[in-house]
């Protein structure tokens, strides 16, 4: 039975292909579970140093991970699915001692992750493939970026970190890998699945620390190639500024923000209801894609209010490993400030709190709990607070007199990785809303949580800087590289006027009339530049 009170035995940074501690030591991280501050999971030490050594040892590993096939590098991450299967049980324990989600969300989790891979398995090797057109003595091949340095969030703690770091190591790079200050023991299970899986040394290397130290080292470090970054918006802003001499660099941002929802007037108030409620509350309102922001036509508003408001007020906040929880806790106790300081600039303006935010108390753990909050916001008012990310469990709810105006009001927010539609299928007005909404993704009569790896997705507004995940982000991780190949002999009579190649007396030699057999010209242009 996998323990949920024991220290983590700390094995140090991975570089290399091994786990190493350093004599030199610039800090520590605390791993605490936010569920119950006793359960200390331990100190994780961290030094600026390492950063630098696992870049070089990256881009040692990736001179020969780029030459090994893509059948090859697929049987690396068929063995990292089958770890991940063998310690499920561990690794969702661990999720919830450092998140405080709810052990059942975490075993979701899990089984994502080897969903993602199992789909990295079945499509990822004809993405890679490499084009060849004959005729013209063409190919082009997708090749590997080199040293991909990932920061990954606490909310998704597995999941996210390695889609990214399965995808880049399919595609040929090393990995360069940061846990988030508050996951380090999750980050150093990622580490030992891929330690597992038998990688020429230097391909995945894991380094801990905090975002302001190690994270900050790392993405100005001029070794790395690739920059993957999942956090929020300000904090990628500041890696934007402190790359800023660097316009080369490819920087992937993934900042969310949270999604939208739209409620017309035909929807099914059930299911409206339970699928924004959990959307908006699960992992206590943490995702980058939680619902954040409801607009809700007239017709429909005062139903759907009262039961949303009825059933959230139910939901049960407690401990991780109660299996009757549906959320746990915030991740910190900055993060509980910044909840009831949103809450109170929200009532500061004359909003109304339909649920009030509060800090909520679970008996025998001490943790930063609080509750689900739900406010009715009066947007003429000049402060629709449409440009901030509602920190938690925070719902904002605007009404509108139609779908115009809904969406209208929908494209105006700074964030809109993703927008949920609750209407009739059938609605006439769905195929024009489809055209007017500005969203990175569209779920009809389904939360903002719900998407498919296999389909591409891309955070419009402030949620991302354009580039998509998914399956997609494998061309994201690749550069596409064009060869042409000329097989025949050199011919010198086919040459463009005005060369002289032959001297003075070359010009005697070139036929008075066209050959079939001389190349046009233009056809040859057009060949080189098509």
């Amino acid at each position: 039975m996998y323990s949920m009170r024991d220290r983590l035995l700390r094995k140090g940074d991975y570089i290399y292909g091994s786990f190493i501690k350093s004599e030199v030591v610039d800090g520590y991280i605390n791993g605490v579970n936010p569920g119950d501050r006793s359960d200390v999971l331990g100190r994780f030490p961290f030094s600026e140093q390492n950063v630098d050594d696992a870049i070089e040892c990256a881009a040692i590993g990736v001179r020969v991970w780029r030459r090994v096939t893509v059948a090859d590098r697929a049987t690396s991450l068929y063995r990292f699915r089958e770890a991940l299967l063998h310690l499920h049980e561990h690794l969702a324990i661990l999720i919830t001692r450092e998140t405080g989600k709810p052990l059942w969300e975490a075993r979701q989790e899990v089984h994502a992750t080897v969903r993602m891979l199992d789909i990295l398995l079945e499509d990822g090797i004809s993405m890679l493939s490499s084009r060849i057109v004959d005729e013209v003595g063409a190919r082009m091949d997708w090749l590997a970026r080199g040293v991909v340095a990932i920061l990954s969030p606490y909310n998704m703690p597995l999941l996210v970190p390695t889609t990214q770091s399965a995808s880049a190591i399919l595609a040929g790079n090393a990995v360069v890998f940061k846990p988030s200050k508050f996951t380090p023991g999750v980050g150093q299970a990622v580490a030992d699945l891929w330690d597992r899986c038998r990688l020429p040394r230097g391909v995945f290397n894991m380094v801990q620390g905090s975002g302001t130290v190690i994270g900050q080292r790392l993405v100005v470090h001029p070794g790395i190639d690739m920059l993957l970054f999942t956090g929020s918006f300000d904090t990628a802003m500041s890696v934007r500024r402190a790359i800023f001499d660097r316009p080369e660099l490819p920087a992937v941002y993934q900042c969310g923000g949270k999604g939208l929802a739209l409620v017309l007037d035909d929807a099914d108030v059930e299911r409206t209801a339970y699928e924004i409620m959990v959307g908006s509350f699960l992992t206590a309102g943490q995702r980058h894609n939680s619902t954040g922001r409801l607009i809700v036509t007239s017709g429909i508003f005062d139903q759907l209010l009262e039961t949303l408001v009825q059933r959230t007020a139910r939901v049960n906040v407690g401990y991780g490993f109660d299996p009757h929880t549906f959320m746990g806790p915030l991740v910190s106790e900055n993060f509980r400030t910044r909840y009831r300081r949103y809450a109170r600039a929200l009532a500061g303006k004359g909003h109304v709190p339909l649920l009030p935010a509060a800090n909520e108390t679970v008996e025998g753990h001490r943790g930063f709990y609080v509750r689900p909050a739900i406010f009715q916001v009066h947007w003429d008012n000049g402060t629709p607070f449409l440009n901030e990310e509602p920190p938690g469990p925070i719902q904002l709810i605007y009404r509108v007199d139609s779908w115009e105006e809904a969406a209208a009001l929908h494209n105006q927010a700074f964030y809109r990785p993703v927008t949920s539609v609750f209407t009739r299928p059938e609605n006439p007005v769905l195929g024009e809303m489809q055209e007017v909404l500005r969203t990175g993704a569209l779920n009809v009569n389904r939360g903002t949580l719900g998407s498919y790896l296999r389909l591409p997705r891309v955070g419009l507004g402030r949620s991302s800087n354009g580039y998509p995940d998914g399956l997609e982000m494998l061309h994201v991780l690749t550069f596409p590289r064009a060869c042409l190949m000329e097989l025949r002999p050199f011919n010198a009579t086919a040459l463009v006027p005005g060369v002289n190649w032959q001297g003075e007396d070359g010009r005697a030699a070139m036929v008075s009339e066209p050959d079939d057999n001389i190349l046009d010209i233009s056809s040859a242009l057009e060949s080189v530049y098509e």
